[in-house]
């Protein structure tokens, strides 16, 4: 899967905040199909996911194999645009992209 998501919960049963917000960005973008891995069910993967990234907290979204960050950078880069290039290198369009045209239209 070229978008990878570790996080509290599953996308349809978030169990935090932070889980929730990247579930919720990754929808606003269209991307329906990732694979999510609820750490709560896994304290060796909830821990090594973390020594993994150096990253310390949950969730954590990877693009490709790569680490991209948690929520407060996935929302950053929703916000300015970068997510949409970034889900083009995979091959998938945003739902935004159709979205704007739509607003252009009226």
């Amino acid at each position: 899967h070229p978008v990878v998501v570790f996080m509290k919960g599953s996308p349809a049963q978030p169990l935090c905040g932070f889980s929730n917000a990247v579930v919720q960005i990754l929808r606003l973008h269209g991307v329906e199909d990732y694979r999510a891995h609820d750490v709560l069910q896994d304290p060796d993967l909830r821990q090594g996911i973390k020594n993994y990234s150096n990253w310390p907290t949950i969730p954590q979204v990877y693009l490709n194999g790569e680490f991209v960050g948690g929520c407060d950078i996935l929302l950053q880069m929703h916000q300015n645009g970068d997510l949409v290039e970034e889900l083009k290198k995979l091959g998938i369009r945003s739902a935004l992209l159709d979205a704007e045209k739509d607003q252009e239209k009226k």
